[in-house]
């Protein structure tokens, strides 16, 4: 099979999805690949660096009329233009996004959304959210290290001692244990909280105090124990205590980290503007949720401001929606093996393209065919 790999043009967007490595295993498998000249120069991958592997390098058109276009966002309509009727599209195309689905489908494109495959041990390596939120759990520790104007670590010297930074996280996914792990590492004392009562073990084996809040009733510990690694939304009544509780430890902190998003919905609201005008003169948020929260305004916070950092009541707030993008070499990394391993699925060694729709992978990830929305 032709592969094409054009670049990235979203906006802020520094990913590219194949990198030298992934490419030489697929050219050993029998495929030919074009990427688009310039392509991985954001992430740190020259043009020389694919042709050494053999991959040929093209302007954005012969890139576009491959057989397989592997992507990190997806098209815009522009680029959809470009694609050959009947190819196929790979990539982080946002299942929810219905209206992006049908512009898809009207091209012709068969499309898997790599976002969509389940949450199960054999799914893992193809595990797109949880490769990137990890580097977006560290990259938010890091940035919120160089926006706090202290030490993280506690520092005892001949002038008097520094006391450790507070740092809490709330949620704890894949981007929160990893923000917890970071801030350890950097000296922090660390709080977290999530709706999950399963992952305290979790938070506590990495050094950090987990904020409990008790479940009242049965309502209350089902939906705490999530579906498919995901949580659920919580009964009111919980989420009344658990703000409270949530409440008291921000006032203290340092830094908060906000990972928590529900897919399908709007990032739901844990640190409130009250909550933010509580917090210490020169306390730093860091909102992963980013744009994504009601209306697609604020996130995590509603005061955060999208792709910006902004001050507000004395506390900064970094709005920065697209954390892997800052880290792009290994974020292009881990990104282009999930890719590589997806596609072993639907392009077997010496054959072409077979989509097997037994595979509970390939048939989750499956969003296009024959001009239609498979996933409504």
């Amino acid at each position: 099979m032709l592969i094409g790999v054009p670049q990235e043009t979203a906006r802020g967007e520094t990913r590219v999805a194949l990198t030298p490595e992934t490419a030489k295993k697929l050219i050993a498998q029998g495929h030919a690949i074009r990427v688009q000249s310039g392509a991985g120069v954001a992430a740190s991958v020259t043009d020389e660096a694919y042709r050494s592997v053999g991959v040929e390098v093209v302007d954005a058109a012969a890139a576009w009329a491959a057989e397989v276009i592997l992507k990190v966002r997806a098209p815009s309509d522009s680029e959809l233009a470009l694609m050959t009727p009947g190819a196929v599209l790979v990539g982080m195309l946002n299942p929810f996004d219905t209206a992006g689905l049908q512009r898809i489908a009207a091209a012709n494109v068969t499309a898997f959304a790599l976002e969509a495959a389940p949450r199960t041990t054999r799914a893992q390596s193809m595990d797109v959210l949880s490769s990137q939120a990890n580097i977006a759990g560290y990259k938010a520790v890091v940035m919120a290290a160089n926006a706090y104007q202290r030490f993280f670590p506690m520092l005892m010297t001949a002038a008097g001692t520094v006391k450790a930074a507070k740092v809490v996280v709330l949620g704890v996914g894949v981007a929160g244990l990893q923000a917890i792990a970071t801030a350890k590492r950097l000296g922090a004392t660390i709080e977290a909280s999530d709706v999950r009562p399963s992952v305290k073990e979790q938070v506590e084996s990495l050094g950090a105090k987990f904020i409990d809040v008790p479940y009242e009733t049965a309502e209350e510990k089902e939906a705490a124990e999530g579906v498919g690694g995901y949580a659920r939304p919580m009964p009111q009544s919980w989420l009344d205590r658990q703000k409270i509780e949530v409440a008291k430890r921000v006032a203290a902190a340092d830094v908060v980290i906000t990972t928590a998003l529900i897919p399908g919905r709007a990032a739901p609201t844990l640190v409130t503007a009250e909550m933010v005008q509580a917090m210490k003169p020169g306390s730093v948020i860091v909102d992963l949720a980013a744009g994504r929260g009601p209306d697609g305004v604020g996130g995590n916070c509603p005061l955060t401001e999208t792709d910006t950092t902004v001050q507000k009541h004395g506390v900064t707030l970094i709005g920065e929606s697209n954390l892997p993008a800052l880290v792009a070499a290994d974020a292009s990394q881990l990104y282009a093996r999930n890719v590589l391993d997806f596609l072993k699925l639907i392009l077997p060694k010496d054959q072409g393209l077979q989509i097997d729709l037994e595979d509970d992978i390939v048939a989750a990830c499956l969003m296009s065919r024959d001009g239609k929305v498979t996933k409504p």
